[in-house]
């Protein structure tokens, strides 16, 4: 503690030391956090040390390595990414499999914790460890060194993998994929990048021969191309010496490869691109500006330049966002933002999805808007709005600098290590913010806007979408024509409309407090306000400036019959989208710019919530949004027609996916065709959709806030919130009304049902098993059910991915409900290839004998029960996990302690407690089976 203390003041004296300067001089560096310790080895590799104690005992470790697939030769397509998977199997000081078994033992979860990834330019390794055990430290290390330089490389192992990096090659293909490998070629220009996708060929990973792969690890896996970085609950002297002893005696090869990086050239003149696909899930264009090589900034300058550039495209997008706000919008969502093409390049995109009139009338807004911002320029309102977003932002980031997680520091090192992002730290960073914005000029946001956002230029104009799109597909000529006619039309200047400074004049009067009771073990404070809502409170230190609100009551669409379904289903969202008072939800944004304020009221299948969060400075904000959005909904029938226009064009889109289908077939099959079953949209349900029925619902439900009860937790202090929710929540309407649910009588389908969907032109295939029944609810019950998936994860890991190489991912998912019956629902979810359907079937309903008969493996539990603990020790400490809680013992009765003593009971699950779980909810003679599998070929 007392390094850390010094480490922080230690920072804030280095920040304010150069503020205290006349003026920052702009093309300056900026300076490096002293918070971080950033060394070079003798054979070049890169590290970075910071002391950080949030979460608690646990250290972030990382290996960044500058390759990844832009590196592959002819022979290596897909390789980099397969030597990541290789890391896995077998290594120095871990055999195949060892690896991972180990991690999960000392509580890191596979996937969740233990992950890497691989990209164009890099391969990244990460590494969570607890910190509890000082040997757990010490084999951290050694599993990053071993990554480094000691992956074993074996032919049995390369071969058992192949089938699961082909299985992941497989899940990712799809429409989005197609048209990807059509696009990627023109988005990047005939770049080496479009011909390196990270995933590879095919043809390549099921052939090549295991020098190749070696060649690659031999090449590129390299100190001078790697850094470690450690971040975490660790002295940075002993983490120093670690580094040392570890990676030392790395070597470089005698004659290494030159590491280059592939360049991007810019158009050479404009260009319109159409693609589609039968499979599409939706229609879209974007537009892309010249490309232009950009290296991270390093300067107090650049720092200014990146502020500027969001500030012009925050009001741009705002703008944007207005063009959706009519009852026939030119398109349903856009945006626009400055994107990092790959690593060194940049290009202004401006993208959006597409309505029922198509690509020429969303091209034509956006470049118009575009256009009319380029000649009239951003008014003074709209960056003055733009200014308090920033401040507050980097606000909130300096209050929390104390509780800053280690992940969010690894991840700036990480990208400082691969782009030379620059690392001030947030002290300074707040500092030179809130010297900079005030200053920054309109004149010169405008024109930045225009050098970065130029009219005429080599644009490419691109339209993907499904090949019988509701609208006429537009020819890559009409893009261009259209594009170029935009930007010449007369337009007029962006008017601003006069909004309230603030969303209520005055609080509302004559709530009152009833009672109060703490309970000293939970930290809790129980309010009874003067209309009976109830108010739980939990103060916490976990963050500086968090606040979360969820409040519930019992009612919700239950309440309603067949002729209201889709009536109370989109009620709350339609609501939402109208906003409240006078003010419309971009009119809201407005008002609260500058503010973190946010909530929602939703109407769900058994009950109505109100979620919420804000600073602390801002509950009275969330309050007021609170207390609106229950009293003063507001209608506007443009945003409705909206809505539905919307809701329509992106559920007849859906219907295309192979996914969607499956999993319409699904419901429809395991709750009997019920109407009131919760299914995928469809275009028609919207049709049954009235704006007056619609309000009149929520109005029924939320007119009155008798039996609510609301949960705030986070950075406040009670005594002064209490006259807050007296004034807001206290005075809320609470006449009579229905709080209770109404059991539809939706039940699932009984014994063995076998269903196969063919849709889909790949050739892969999902399996889902599906468990359902009535059942008791109770916590416990409840926590051998996660048990028993837990471990039934671990084998579908073991057996059916690492043994078998029969599936990339899947698992099971399962859950008991207390309401409206008591009931259980187990899903498994497995994709693979069709011709293995068979055998993953069987490998899985094997797997659930095995622990039916035998029980789970002694180790397999232990792994479990370790990941609880750990798991439980960060989320204790976490805002979101008390709120969850405090509602969960609201709605399904949970006692309100068993907070405390979650690890002590995980710990008393046994085996035989896992045993009879498997017997009493996987009943092999209950299940549904669906198998989704392509479409017969033309001919067959």
């Amino acid at each position: 503690m007392k390094t850390s203390l010094r480490l922080i003041s230690a920072a804030v004296l280095f920040s304010c030391s150069l503020l205290a300067q006349a003026d920052i001089k702009l093309g300056d560096k900026l300076p490096v956090s002293p918070a971080v310790k950033v060394g070079k080895l003798p054979n070049g590799l890169t590290y970075y040390i910071q002391k950080n104690a949030r979460p608690e005992k646990r250290l972030e470790l990382r290996l960044v390595v500058k390759a990844g697939s832009i590196l592959e030769d002819e022979d290596q397509r897909g390789l980099a990414h397969f030597t990541e998977h290789m890391a896995f199997n077998g290594s120095t000081n871990f055999k195949k499999n060892e690896l991972i078994s180990y991690l999960q033992s000392i509580g890191v979860r596979f996937g969740a914790d233990l992950n890497a990834y691989t990209s164009f330019d890099e391969t990244v390794y990460m590494l969570p460890i607890p910190t509890d055990k000082k040997e757990n430290v010490e084999t951290g290390f050694q599993v990053l060194e071993d990554w480094a330089h000691g992956v074993a490389f074996k032919d049995d192992a390369i071969e058992s993998e192949r089938g699961v990096v082909l299985e992941e090659e497989r899940q990712g293909k799809g429409a989005m994929d197609r048209i990807n490998k059509v696009l990627y070629p023109k988005l990047l220009n005939g770049s080496r990048y479009a011909n390196r996708l990270p995933i590879g060929k095919a043809e390549v990973l099921r052939n090549f021969k295991p020098d190749a792969i070696r060649r690659f690890y031999r090449d590129w896996y390299r100190p001078d191309l790697m850094a470690v970085i450690a971040v975490g609950d660790i002295e940075p002297a002993e983490a120093e010496k670690l580094i040392q002893a570890h990676f030392g005696r790395l070597k470089n090869p005698a004659k290494p490869r030159a590491r280059q990086y592939a360049k991007v050239p810019t158009y050479s003149k404009p260009e319109g691109v159409v693609i589609t696909d039968p499979e599409a899930g939706g229609n879209a264009v974007m537009i892309r500006y010249p490309i232009f090589a950009k290296a991270e900034g390093q300067t107090y300058g650049d720092y200014r330049a990146k502020l500027i550039e969001g500030l012009y495209t925050g009001m741009l997008n705002q703008r944007i966002a207005e063009l959706t706000q009519q009852a026939n919008p030119p398109f349903l969502f856009g945006g626009a933002a400055m994107d990092q093409v790959v690593s060194g390049y940049h290009a202004f995109n401006t993208r959006a999805v597409l309505g029922k009139d198509g690509a020429l009338p969303a091209i034509t807004a956006l470049l118009q808007e575009e256009q009319r911002a380029r000649q009239f320029g951003f008014s003074a309102e709209e960056l003055e709005r733009g200014k308090k977003r920033i401040l507050r932002g980097i606000e909130r980031q300096y209050l929390e600098r104390e509780k800053s997680e280690s992940g969010a520091f690894v991840s700036e090192y990480t990208r400082n290590f691969l782009t030379q992002e620059t690392m001030s730290g947030i002290e300074h960073e707040y500092n030179i913010t809130n010297e900079l914005v005030p200053k920054i000029a309109l004149e010169e946001v405008n024109a930045a806007y225009r050098k970065a956002v130029p009219a005429q230029k080599n644009k490419l104009v691109v339209y993907t979408g499904a090949s019988k799109a509701q609208a006429a597909l537009p020819t890559p000529a009409e893009l261009l024509a259209t594009a170029a006619a935009a930007e010449k039309q007369t337009l007029a200047a962006h008017e601003e409309k006069q909004l309230a400074s603030q969303l209520m004049d005055a609080a509302p009067q004559g709530g009152s407090i009833v009672s109060e009771s703490v309970n000293a073990k939970l930290g809790t404070t129980e309010l009874v306000l003067g209309n009976g809502v109830k108010v739980v409170l939990k103060p916490s230190d976990f963050k500086n400036d968090q606040v979360q609100l969820g409040g519930a009551r019992f009612g919700g669409q239950s309440l309603y019959g067949v002729a209201d379904v889709q009536n109370a289903r989109y009620a709350s969202s339609i609501v939402g989208q109208m906003g409240i008072k006078n003010l419309s939800p971009l009119d809201l944004s407005k008002v609260l710019a500058g503010k973190t304020a946010r909530v929602s009221l939703n109407i769900g299948e058994l009950s109505e919530f109100v979620s919420g969060g804000s600073g602390s400075a801002d509950i009275e904000t969330m309050l007021q949004l609170v207390y609106l959005g229950m009293t003063q909904p507001r209608r506007d029938e443009a945003l409705f027609q909206a809505f539905i226009g919307r809701q329509k064009e992106i559920a007849a889109n859906s219907q295309a996916v192979p996914e969607v289908s499956f999993m319409n077939a699904f419901v429809k099959t395991m709750f009997n065709d019920n109407p009131l079953a919760p299914g995928l949209p469809k275009p028609e349900d919207f049709d049954k959709v009235q704006l007056d029925r619609v309000l009149e619902i929520y109005r029924e439900r939320f007119s009155s806030a008798r039996g609510f009860t609301f949960n705030l937790v986070g950075s406040f202090d009670v005594e002064k919130v209490k006259p807050l929710l007296a004034s807001y929540l206290g005075t809320l309407p609470a006449g009579e009304i229905v709080s209770e649910f109404k059991d539809r009588g939706v039940r699932p389908v009984r014994g063995v049902v076998k269903r196969e969907v063919l849709k889909g032109k790949e050739q892969k295939s999902l399996v889902m098993l599906t468990f359902a029944g009535d059942a008791e609810y109770s916590a416990e019950a409840q926590l051998r059910l996660q048990a028993l998936m837990e471990v039934l994860n671990i084998k579908v890991n073991e057996v059916l991915r690492e043994q078998k190489g029969l599936i990339y991912s899947g698992g099971f998912h399962g859950a008991l409900l207390k309401q409206p019956y008591g009931a259980y629902s187990i899903s498994l979810n497995l994709p693979c290839g069709p011709e293995n359907v068979d055998k993953v079937v069987a490998a899985a309903l094997e797997e659930i004998r095995k622990v039916q008969e035998n029980g789970p493996e002694a180790a397999d539990l232990a792994k479990v029960k370790e990941g609880w603990s750990k798991g439980d020790l960060r989320a204790m400490r976490e805002n979101g996990h008390w709120l969850s809680h405090l509602q969960a013992v609201q709605q399904d009765g949970r006692d309100p302690e068993a907070i405390l003593t979650r690890v002590a009971r995980g710990n008393a699950v046994t085996a035989q407690d896992v045993q009879a779980t498997a017997k009493r909810y996987l009943d092999l003679e209950n299940y549904v089976q669906m198998v989704l599998k392509p479409e017969p070929k033309t001919g067959e």
